[in-house]
């Protein structure tokens, strides 16, 4: 019995010598997982000018990632689309849509106007800015922006990311 004891004990103190360290590892494996796996929310910013012809021209000025989660996403019910609305398509390198929002026309706002009391009022503009907000993902490559107009919808823009 006493043999059993000692084959036994030098055993036990092994085996859970080694969970421990096993237990080490897996928290060092979570530790980096999480911290590669931070939410992230990416904003794109437009400029939109209508040029000498009547056509709208479109840049992207600029793209910032920050960490945040985003908490809601936005609807993009195609129709409820206006005349002059955008869709904006971010999809993956072989094309399938991934997010697709829906912007209401930059160059033409609605505006309050107070003149004898509140009211709504569309202001036509010759340049301005929009944006656009989704969660990151590896997957988006590519950027496309469709007008929504009386004859249809037109490709206006179209960019790599």
């Amino acid at each position: 019995m006493k043999n059993l004891i000692v084959f036994a004990l030098p055993f036990y103190f092994f085996s859970n010598f080694l969970e421990l360290m096993d237990l080490n590892k897996m928290s060092e494996r979570a530790a980096v997982s999480t911290v590669s796996k931070k939410s992230q929310i990416v904003f794109l910013f437009f400029k939109i000018e209508k040029t000498a012809s009547g056509q709208e021209k479109i840049t992207l000025q600029e793209k910032k990632i920050t960490e945040g989660k985003l908490k809601s996403t936005l609807s993009s019910d195609e129709n409820n689309a206006k005349n002059g609305d955008f869709i904006i398509s971010l999809t993956n390198a072989n094309g399938k849509e991934i997010v697709k929002q829906l912007v209401e026309d930059p160059l033409n706002p609605m505006m309050e106007v107070y003149d004898n009391g509140i009211g709504r009022s569309k202001v036509s503009l010759q340049n301005a800015e929009f944006s656009v907000r989704y969660s990151h993902s590896a997957e988006i490559q590519m950027v496309k922006i469709v007008k929504i107009s009386k004859s249809g919808k037109q490709l206006v823009f179209t960019q790599r990311l």
